[in-house]
């Protein structure tokens, strides 16, 4: 046996070769990094002037946006019922009735609005077509074009003052109203 080392193989680098790549001293800290050149400062004016108007044409914008848009119209219903004339009421050549003497606005025709919670007019119509029975006068209502999704309507003949009805019955065509 002999004591000689063999040769290292061509491929692999001899520890000679790898020591100085193994040194623990440590690698150079890296360059400080260039100081930016002080830049020129916005005048405030300027940078005032530039943010009204960005946010000027943001508003016009929006603006232009939501005019050309046409809102959804809210779902209607047709107040449907019935007006009693209990005094006053008079028989009509064409078989209707009509009212007499203080009740003499009360007519085939005579207008009906109706009014939202609020007080505002949301619709208006006249009175139907009218019958005459042991001496009432009974007007058939139809309003078209109420709006729905108020509490309780208020519903006006003539001059004659305001009805609450009830959401409810109103959309159900429950309205029922008498003078006299």
């Amino acid at each position: 046996m002999t004591t000689e080392t063999p040769p290292p193989p061509a491929d692999r680098p001899t520890p000679a070769e790898v020591a100085p790549s193994l040194s623990m001293t440590p690698p150079p800290p890296p360059a400080e990094p260039p100081v930016a050149a002080p830049g020129k400062r916005t005048n405030p004016l300027v940078a005032g002037l530039l943010g009204l108007a960005v946010g000027a044409g943001l508003v016009g914008g929006i603006w232009a946006y939501t005019a050309n848009r046409t809102p959804e119209a809210p779902p209607m219903f047709t107040l449907k019922g019935t007006f009693t004339l209990t005094d006053g009421a008079l028989k009509s050549d064409d078989g209707g009735c009509l009212g007499s003497g203080g009740f003499d606005d009360i007519a085939e025709g005579t207008s009906v609005t109706v009014y939202d919670a609020a007080g505002d007019v949301v619709a208006t119509g006249n009175l139907g077509k009218s019958t005459y029975a042991a001496g009432l006068c009974l007007f058939k209502v139809s309003v078209d074009d109420v709006p729905k999704g108020e509490k309780f309507y208020q519903v006006e003949v003539s001059h004659r003052g305001n009805i609450k009805v009830a959401a409810r019955e109103a959309e159900k065509g429950e309205f029922a109203a008498t003078l006299g």
